[in-house]
């Protein structure tokens, strides 16, 4: 009678915390477990991630990551386990919980998504790429990946999956892209995507035109976005060994029929398009564009060279057809750019121009503000998206 007594509690007797409850899933987890109970606890823990309390109540435990981790591909429970640690990660205010409660998350994710037999790399991608999408915590990841393989062959294998039709026949592998994305934040990765000897850029160069995967699209474009910030490259990236320019045109254009001088003016590739040429439907991807573009003419040679190919004429069309008014604006600026009389002399170089006090600390509010904005949607959408079906919310590249 003592042990029955001390098994599930007699009525009024003290609860067991929400952390004792999550423990007791543990054994249920477990290789070997039975089927229809691993089942049952895997859709526990998924329905937990649905909420906010629940998310931070997982978030800590080690053991039970681990182990959702390393569920066998095959049972039927391991799609629910990827898709909770997707809805963990999605939360940024989880991110430094989750890595502390589990180091090793980071590199295990990274060797499912790479895996060309694991069915659900995509969901260990998407997990990852919103792990990534902070400063701090992508700082943290590319740490945690070098540690976790040789120089650069994290990278090297990422965006040879990304850009390999077929790579894992069980697996589209799209958030591939965006967390490529948010690694080029860091200086680290944009030298290895830069660097001539590898042929990286090139590789990634027509997935911006990918048609089955806005996430796709968007994230290889974010990448390319981030590569142009350093302008010492800018040459090499215009020039013949890459020309990325005609790879960002191209989305942007329509199905204009130009005059016979003007298409002269033109890249082969962007001269007469069929009439049934749309242009690139996601509205964020199309701004990415436009700002890399716009970072290519940051010195007086690359604003020449984007000239020389004809931008105008695209951007020109591009901003009497956009209906998006942040695109059209940002379209704006780029032909003011392009158009405009040049810099004077020592402010040619338009990344390395000193802004005032007075308009930093201006520009600083309104990053600010659009910044808290942007967390609240999120915070919203999170709470829509994640119940009753639980998925990862969109990641936008950075």
């Amino acid at each position: 009678m003592g042990e029955a007594g001390a098994g599930a509690g007699a009525p009024g007797g003290p609860e067991a915390s929400p952390e004792a409850e999550v423990v007791k899933l543990l054994p249920f987890l477990a290789p070997g477990a039975r089927a229809d109970l691993q089942a049952a606890a895997v859709r526990h823990v998924l329905a937990l991630t649905g909420s906010g309390p629940g998310r931070a109540l997982l978030a800590g435990q080690e053991a039970l990551l681990q182990a959702l981790v390393e569920l066998a591909p095959a049972s039927a429970p391991a799609r629910d386990a990827a898709r909770a640690l997707v809805n963990l990660a999605a939360d940024p205010g989880l991110h430094e919980t989750l890595l502390a409660a589990d180091p090793g998350l980071p590199a295990r994710l990274l060797g499912r998504a790479l895996d060309p037999q694991w069915p659900w790399a995509e969901e260990a991608a998407a997990a990852l790429a919103n792990l990534s999408r902070e400063p701090g915590r992508c700082a943290e990841l590319m740490a945690a990946l070098a540690a976790a393989e040789p120089a650069d062959s994290g990278l090297e294998r990422l965006v040879r999956a990304l850009c390999t039709p077929g790579y894992n026949a069980r697996a589209p592998l799209h958030y591939l892209a965006p967390l490529l994305s948010n690694l080029s934040q860091r200086p680290a990765a944009r030298a290895f995507l830069l660097d001539p000897n590898r042929c990286v850029v090139q590789r990634l160069l027509p997935l911006t035109q990918y048609p089955d995967s806005s996430v796709r699209r968007g994230g290889v474009v974010g990448t390319l976005r981030n590569c142009c910030f350093e302008h010492r490259y800018h040459e090499w990236l215009l020039g013949p060994e890459v020309d990325i320019l005609p790879f960002l045109l191209l989305p942007l254009a329509g199905p204009e029929d130009f005059s016979e001088e003007e298409m002269e003016r033109l890249p082969a590739d962007l001269q007469y398009l069929p009439p049934d040429k749309q242009r690139e439907p996601d509205a964020d991807i199309r701004k990415m564009l436009v700002e890399a573009i716009m970072l290519l003419t940051a010195t007086a040679p690359g604003r020449q060279q984007v000239r020389d190919q004809g931008a105008y004429l695209i951007l020109r069309e591009l901003h009497s057809w956009e209906p998006e008014p942040d695109v059209r604006a940002a379209c704006e600026k780029l032909i003011q750019v392009l158009i405009g009389d040049e810099p004077e002399r020592g402010m040619e170089n338009l990344l390395e121009v000193q802004v005032p006090e007075d308009v930093e600390q201006q520009l600083q509010q309104l990053d600010c503000r659009e910044q808290e904005q942007l967390e609240r949607e999120q915070e919203r959408e999170l709470e829509l998206a994640l119940a009753p079906e639980p998925w990862v919310e969109r990641t936008t590249p950075t």
